[in-house]
């Protein structure tokens, strides 16, 4: 059962980042009684923030796509890292959580989490062994891990025997592509682990096929998608052989793929299948709950240029996450230098971009939060100032406070172990713990 109770009764105090000096221990759940906003100055920057309404919006874009192509979603919880959000992805229909590794896995068993897929390999004594405990100790406890090679199968169900488990470890064979991560080439390779899987019931289920398409890339976006449907048909072809020699166990066939770019692609791929018995398409995207500024902005472009029938869903993904920094000094006319860094934001994919920007002061407000062009330009990180280029002409001056929009969430939620949570009007209404 799903347990949020200790994670709102965790103290937070000033050697937390974002949390006001001075503050003395309290719960996690208090901090939204506070009265903060963050406009007011109420908090000290860097901040970073989600936006309630547009994790709300998103939750329920998604449910509408998801709804209208009949697939369903495991979010890869290892862009948030934070089981308040991962509840919120399942109160909003998700059917499982995805991780990556097995400390993920332990943070979203601490909380209760039953269904989990883990979209990797499981290797390692201790990691295979903290599993199969798991299997034995909860019934609700419905687990999936990806396998790619004979040996690991076989180490697998080893295991599983020496365990003496009582139902078996659920694995789904997964398919790869050259110079990509893990996965099988090749079909022959496919169905050799699959066939050792079927070997080794009861102590091993094969349960389905998947794979991860993301890092396929073209010259064109048309070339980057004929690489993606080519990939996805690959991994329908293993599906239908596994059918065809009778290796899968017992259930619902999963067919699984699809981080946060491609995912239209994926429910259009796999809906074709010729997979005769029951099967469910399960995507696996982690960013859409928060979108970003860069990175997964461009991608969500993309996806409404191919599957142009998303815009009958309404608007689009929006941005829930900003990092907010003061101006701390302008030493030349054409630029600024802001509190934040490479401590505090994602830059692993492109710079932050600078979005918009407020005059801290009596009676100012949301409303006086004006937008700043494409003429204010990131041009460097350092681990505690951003470098910002700006025309002469530019309104900035020290104390001002910057939003930054971010490109690849997962990489600016590490920096931060809580975030607020805020409205529109940038009143801090609760917040969110994460576990990296």
């Amino acid at each position: 059962m799903i347990d949020l109770q200790a994670i709102e009764a965790i103290l937070v105090d000033e050697t937390i980042k974002g949390m006001p000096g001075g503050l003395r221990p309290m719960p996690l759940g208090d901090i939204g009684r506070q009265g903060w906003n963050v406009l007011r100055e109420d908090l000290p920057l860097p901040l970073a923030v989600l936006k309630e309404s547009a994790l709300s919006h998103n939750g329920h874009w998604m449910r509408r796509f998801l709804a209208a192509s009949g697939v369903q979603i495991s979010p890869h919880g290892k862009t948030t890292m934070s089981p308040q959000l991962f509840n919120r992805q399942l109160d909003d229909g998700a059917f499982a959580i995805t991780i990556g590794s097995v400390q993920q896995l332990q943070v979203a068993r601490h909380y209760g989490f039953e269904r989990v897929l883990m979209a990797n390999q499981l290797v390692g004594r201790r990691a295979i062994r903290y599993v199969l405990d798991e299997i034995k100790r909860d019934p609700a406890f419905d687990f999936y891990c990806l396998v790619d090679s004979v040996a690991l199968v076989e180490r697998l169900a080893e295991a599983a025997g020496d365990a003496q488990l009582k139902r078996p470890l659920q694995l789904i064979v997964e398919g790869g592509f050259r110079g990509g991560r893990t996965g099988c080439r090749q079909l022959n390779d496919a169905l050799g682990v699959a066939a050792a899987v079927k070997a080794s019931e009861p102590l091993l289920s094969l349960r389905g096929v998947g794979g991860y398409e993301g890092l396929l890339k073209g010259e064109t976006p048309e070339e980057t998608e004929k690489l993606v449907d080519d990939f996805l048909d690959y991994l329908t072809t293993i599906a239908v052989a596994c059918e065809h020699k009778n290796y899968f166990g017992p259930g619902t066939v999963m067919l699984t793929a699809g981080g946060s770019s491609f995912y239209d692609l994926v429910a259009r791929r796999f809906a074709k299948a010729q997979v005769t018995r029951p099967f469910m398409v399960l995507t696996r995207s982690g960013c859409y709950l928060t979108h970003d500024s860069g990175e997964y902005a461009t991608r969500f472009s993309e996806l409404r240029k191919r599957s142009p029938e998303v815009d009958q869903l309404g608007p689009g993904l929006q941005a829930a996450l900003e990092v907010w920094a003061y101006v701390q000094s302008r030493p030349e006319a054409d630029k600024v230098l802001l509190t934040a860094g490479k401590r505090d934001v994602s830059f692993d994919s492109r710079l932050p971009q600078p979005l918009k920007w407020f005059r801290p002061g009596a009676g100012a407000t949301a409303d006086d939060i004006a937008g700043l062009g494409s003429d204010h330009v990131v041009t460097g990180l350092n681990d505690q100032h951003c470098h910002l280029a700006v025309p002469r002409a530019s309104p900035l001056q020290v104390g001002d406070m910057v939003a930054l929009g971010i490109s690849h969430p997962c990489t600016t939620f590490d920096k931060w172990q809580v975030l607020c949570v805020v409205n529109d009007g940038y009143d801090v209404v609760s917040a969110v713990r994460t576990f990296f």
